[in-house]
């Protein structure tokens, strides 16, 4: 199995270009709560859960297998997705028409970043790059690097 450190340095080498680290804070956010919600229209029920929930749940199993922390972030990110979207889903609906909207419009940011790296998209190599994007974007808030002291 992976390390947390294994993956983050993996993806920050296709994420070096400073606007494109920039389009990526905003977009990967934005594509993560537009799939969550996509994720909880789907209507098909899997004895008392939904499959997108069904799904969410084994994204959640495989970040808790990059320790506590990382799954305890990630279960924040859905907490707030959870909330947003229930307070937009009283204002705009149906959902799902401008969640698509939006996870285009993101997803076009994310290419366009790519293009200005000059790299190919880290999940095109690996899908769980996809889950590893929004834990990356937060990597400076919730783990930041130990610097080591030099040598005396």
């Amino acid at each position: 199995m992976r390390s947390l450190e294994s993956w983050f340095s993996e993806y920050s080498e296709s994420h070096q270009n400073r606007k494109n680290k920039i389009i990526h804070k905003i977009c990967v956010p934005l594509i993560f709560f537009t799939v969550v919600g996509l994720l909880l229209q789907i209507p098909v029920q899997m004895g008392p859960v939904r499959l997108g929930e069904a799904f969410i749940a084994l994204a959640l199993g495989w970040y808790s297998t990059l320790g506590p922390k990382p799954f305890v972030i990630m279960i924040g990110q859905l907490v707030i997705c959870y909330v947003l979207l229930y307070l937009l889903g009283m204002a705009l609906h149906p959902q799902w028409p401008w969640l698509i909207g939006l996870f285009v419009v993101a997803w076009i940011g994310q290419f366009y970043g790519h293009q200005l790296e000059g790299k190919r998209p880290s999940f095109l190599k690996d899908l769980q790059f996809l889950l590893i994007g929004p834990l990356w974007v937060l990597k400076d808030v919730f783990f930041k690097e130990q610097k080591k002291s030099p040598p005396l």
